[in-house]
């Protein structure tokens, strides 16, 4: 079943960075960011890593964890956590299984040939595993500035 907003996003597994194994059912008390992006060590997705990077204590503030999917394997994204200095994790969904929790997925269009790729997206989830907003077809610019927003308003709420 897939996520819907309001509704508690059900729990997953999922090997992440650093030999961590997560699970948002341990995550139960904090936030969570979980932003999906196509592809390591490209442009747009080495940008938005960045911002992420770069606001992580005003996200830590706001009772906030972040995790970066992608379908790479752990050890493309160990080496563009290091390289890009990410303080949280990214998680390897290499069988697409949270890619089809969270639907992102979709096909799209590259030089005239067709492709299933991901939809860059990023989900918000509040402390109890409710998820709370979702951006979908994110542009980069201004987007990291606006979930944390939404991170502070809903830590406050």
């Amino acid at each position: 079943m897939a996520v819907a907003l309001d509704q508690p996003v059900a729990d997953f597994q999922a090997q992440a960075t650093s030999d961590q194994a997560v699970s948002l059912d341990s995550l139960q008390g904090k936030q969570v960011v979980i932003y999906f992006y196509p592809k390591d060590s490209t442009p747009g997705c080495t940008t938005e890593g960045q911002g992420f990077r770069d606001h992580y204590a005003a996200f830590q503030a706001a009772n906030t964890e972040i995790f970066g999917v992608s379908r790479d394997g752990l050890k493309s994204h160990e080496n563009f956590k290091a390289k890009q200095g990410f303080p949280f994790e990214l998680i390897s969904d290499k069988d697409e299984a949270l890619c089809q929790l969270f639907e992102v997925i979709k096909l799209k269009k590259l030089y005239g040939k067709e492709y299933l790729g991901v939809d860059r997206s990023t989900f918000l989830i509040d402390q109890h595993g409710v998820l709370r907003k979702e951006w979908r077809g994110v542009k980069v610019p201004g987007h990291v500035e606006a979930v944390l927003a939404e991170a502070q308003a809903l830590n406050k709420a």
